[in-house]
């Protein structure tokens, strides 16, 4: 059965119309004769689009009891049964009500995906996990429902919902998304112009990156080599000099002018050669492309200008950033240098910057002994100078007036055949000797035109001759040979320290590693295979680039690694000596895999121990703490009803009270541990308002014996942005903790000050107080500290505190009290001041969709 396809209606901010368009193209569907139902839409009481419902089919919801309260959910049997061609499912990243078939809506969609059925759903860009942190410095909310980026990235299609800031407060001004006793709260916090402008570039970048990956997706299934300028992409060629970090400023520059521009440095180590680059140097070019916001690339090519275009135009670039060559104007005898190839071979659709800097012209030392395998023209050199040298050089001794004697003669011969073996290696060297002595023999060596010799003497100093030129040769050739060893150990050692770096600087995620083993060979797609036996199929354990291979047969390099494990490679044959640094690159891919899935159970096991711990402490305190209070009640209740004693009016009120005090008790500790259960869920959705901290202090005091709270809130605090119920049990808790551990002819103080954007509640006792060591520990679940009964509680009410001020976006530290004793201190956010606007404001989590 194939997989049924996933479109997702990506909304930049709440109310921008995402449930519309879905509802709109549904209706189109409909009309073309498609099956297509609604599985979930939640239309928030929108007129309009309550009326787009209409004429579409909706499957039933179900209906899940909690907490005495029905709620409605999708039904997923239901909607597998009917198995409609296209399902309707709002809202992606929702949280189901717990007793659901699943935690998360997302994951109920998986199911119909699977099923083969097509969805179509929506998420706003608050939503995304990756971007919980970014949203919430942006509007100060932190979302609670979120969605993993992957599900949304692995998309069939993603269609963005955008609109203007003024259009989308024009259309919540009109009553379009909230009721009208809403609007002028979510106007004046969350749909800030300031921070919809915000969000709306969160969702255009997000998008802009997801078509990005679409394009090289489609350009690698095609076969498009020929690049398309979609977007600025600046690639920034570097060599290891000072100047590189001229090119990458200039290039950052050239990269905002455009918007979305990226810049990709990359540093290509030569293999035909050694190179003179500094480590040092280029750790420092690639902390200043990454602080720029670019990212560093590490690629090997046997010719630098070559692997520079292919790796322009295998990431799609448009921009091509080089510095002006350092060589000095003989040294152009050695070649027209990188830049003016780069610029010669670029092509029409590729831009090549050359970029002045202080090192320009300067030169860059003697050219050294390339070491790589000689290429077709070097070897042709080779052959020229040793055969068709020597008899050009014949030519010119036999036509010149002066002879300059057979030793002379005998070195010129020489220097050729030393020339050959620096260009073509050892066999044009042995051809150049052979020619050479010939040509000495029937030309220079009497008697003259004849391969005889006449004096000895002649003979030694032929024979001479073609030694040291076979001496000379072999001895050229194997420093060629032991240059091309040094020059592939660097190249060798360079990768190997990258790769290094790039475990010491905390990047062993297993996609990001075989991305760099893809660039750094030039290869089309890399993927790590395992199996569980020798006779178990093959599964990938991780992939990069388009079609890789599933098997090690389909792959054209293949690395094992272990008995079950394999790195193959597609795109190219690759020489024998590079499997020496794949076989590292293969070897730490391994123990990434195994690092990730060591951190996954070492995180689950995290997770079972915490849970053991928090219900061994929970059996501990139902077994002793919340039996005393029972105990307590039962054994009044009891004396109430026995008839064997008359009690007396004020003896029952005793009992009665007894039997309160109990209640109270056993309330207040089972309310302590629903509430940290609430906390480990994160099912605590505060409501943010803006109130006034003299009028909530109060109330949180209700509980606490008359005269042992001394109370100091001015009222000319500050407003503070907080939820006013957890504020209160925030309070409660705290103070309460407080008179617990306070004399008793000592009242605790609670005062409250306003510094800079923050309003402090400070509860102050004089009891023994806390070392600094314990100060965290005392909020933990189930603490106690000292030698506190254990009758007083089960533990919870500093960590239940802590817990509700985080979830509100408030702070409680614990500090020592001047002269003896503890001081908690409450740190709330005070709100912003809107001259004109009422004093309270909805969080979005509560209202948005």
């Amino acid at each position: 059965m194939a997989r049924g396809k996933l479109r997702i209606y990506l909304g930049a901010a709440p109310g921008v119309g995402k449930t519309y368009a879905m509802l709109s193209e549904a209706h189109r569907r409909v009309e073309r004769g498609t099956d297509c139902v609604v599985a979930f839409v939640e239309h928030h009481k929108r007129p309009r689009t309550e009326v787009m419902l209409r004429g579409l089919e909706q499957i039933p919801r179900k209906e899940l009891d909690y907490r005495d309260s029905v709620f409605t959910e999708m039904d997923v049997d239901a909607v597998l049964a009917r198995r409609p061609q296209v399902a309707l499912v709002d809202e992606l990243a929702h949280t189901n009500i717990p007793g659901s078939r699943n935690t998360k809506r997302w994951q109920d969609i998986e199911e119909l995906l699977a099923a083969g059925i097509d969805v179509i759903s929506t998420v706003n860009i608050q939503h995304l996990e990756s971007l919980g942190d970014v949203v919430e410095s942006i509007t100060g909310v932190r979302q609670r429902e979120t969605v993993p980026d992957e599900v949304v990235r692995r998309t069939d299609q993603i269609e963005l919902v955008d609109m203007s800031p003024q259009a989308l407060r024009r259309r919540m001004a009109h009553g379009n998304i909230y009721k009208p006793d809403k609007v002028d709260a979510a106007m004046s916090n969350y749909f800030r112009p300031g921070n919809l402008t915000a969000l709306r570039e969160l969702a255009l970048l997000w998008v802009a990156d997801r078509v990005d990956e679409y394009l090289t997706e489609y350009r690698g299934e095609h076969g498009v080599s020929k690049i398309w300028g979609s977007r600025e992409r600046i690639v920034v060629g570097l060599t290891g000099g000072p100047e590189g970090r001229t090119l990458i400023r200039r290039a950052a520059r050239l990269a905002e002018k455009g918007a979305g521009g990226e810049v990709l440095a990359v540093y290509i180590a030569s293999s035909d050669g050694l190179t003179s680059a500094s480590p040092k140097e280029i750790a420092v070019q690639r902390t200043l492309v990454e602080d720029l916001g670019g990212t560093f690339h590490h690629v090997v090519g046997e010719d630098v200008s070559s692997a520079l275009l292919d790796f322009a135009r295998g990431v799609n670039a448009t921009q091509i950033v080089l510095g002006v060559s350092r060589r000095k104007s003989w040294q152009y005898v050695f070649g027209p240098g990188v830049g003016a190839t780069v610029a010669r071979d670029s092509g029409p659709d590729l831009d090549v910057h050359l970029i002045t800097h202080d090192e320009a012209g300067k030169g860059r030392g003697l050219p050294v002994a390339r070491g790589a395998r000689l290429g077709r023209s070097r070897i042709l050199a080779g052959w020229l100078a040793g055969v068709a040298g020597p008899a050009l050089l014949t030519l010119l001794l036999i036509n010149i007036s002066t002879e300059l004697g057979l030793a002379n003669d005998m070195l010129l011969f020489l220097t050729l055949t030393v020339a050959a073996a620096l260009l073509g290696g050892l066999l044009p060297a042995l051809a150049s000797a052979a020619v050479g002595s010939l040509l000495l023999n029937y030309y220079f060596t009497p008697p003259l035109h004849r391969l005889t010799i006449a004096d000895p003497k002649n003979i030694v100093a032929i024979v001479i001759f073609v030694f040291v030129a076979i001496s000379v040769a072999s001895v050229v050739d194997l420093a060629a040979r032991r240059t091309h060893q040094a020059a592939r150990l660097r190249a060798e050692s360079e990768i190997l320290s990258f790769l290094a770096g790039n475990v010491l600087r905390g990047e062993t995620g297993l996609e990001e590693l075989l991305e760099r083993v893809r660039e750094t060979f030039a290869m089309e797609s890399v993927a790590l295979l395992e199996r569980e036996s020798d006779v178990a199929p093959w599964t990938c354990a991780g992939s990069v680039g388009p079609r890789s291979c599933a098997t090690p047969e389909e792959a054209d390099v293949d690395v094992p690694v272990g008995d079950n494990m394999t790195l193959a490679l597609t795109g190219r044959v690759l020489p024998a000596e590079d499997r020496r640094v794949l076989a590292a690159f293969a070897a730490q891919a391994a123990v990434v895999l195994d690092r990730q899935r060591l951190q996954n159970e070492a995180d689950q096991a995290k997770e079972l121990a915490e849970g053991n711990r928090i219900r061994t402490a929970l059996l501990a305190a139902v077994s002793h703490d919340l039996r005393t209070p029972l105990a307590g009640i039962k054994a009044s209740v009891s004396s109430l009803r026995s008839d064997d004693v008359e009690w007396s009016q004020e003896d029952q009120a005793e009992l009665l009270a007894a039997i309160e005090e109990g209640a109270d008790r056993l309330d207040h500790l089972v309310g302590n541990l629903l509430d940290m259960s609430r906390l480990q869920t994160g099912t605590v959705t505060p409501i943010i308002r803006e109130i006034d901290v003299d009028e909530v202090v109060p109330m949180a005091l209700v509980g606490v014996p008359e005269g042992s709270v001394e109370l100091d809130i001015p009222e000319t605090l500050p407003m503070v942005v907080t939820d006013k119920g957890l504020l209160e049990r925030v309070v409660a808790n705290v103070v309460e903790n407080a008179v617990k551990y306070s004399p008793e002819d000592t009242p605790v103080l609670v005062s409250g000050s306003a510094i800079a954007d923050r309003v402090e509640v400070r509860v102050v006792d004089r009891g023994p107080g806390v070392p600094d060591a314990a100060k965290d520990r005392i909020f933990e679940p189930f603490q106690r500290y000292g030698d506190a009964p254990r009758g007083a509680g089960v533990g919870l009410g500093l960590a239940v505190a802590r817990g509700f001020a985080e979830a509100m976006g408030s702070t409680l530290n614990a500090e020592d009290t001047p002269g003896g004793g503890l001081t908690m201190v409450l740190s709330l956010p005070t709100a912003p001041v809107h001259p004109g606007l009422p004093a309270t404001a909805t969080s979005p989590s509560a209202t948005a969709p």
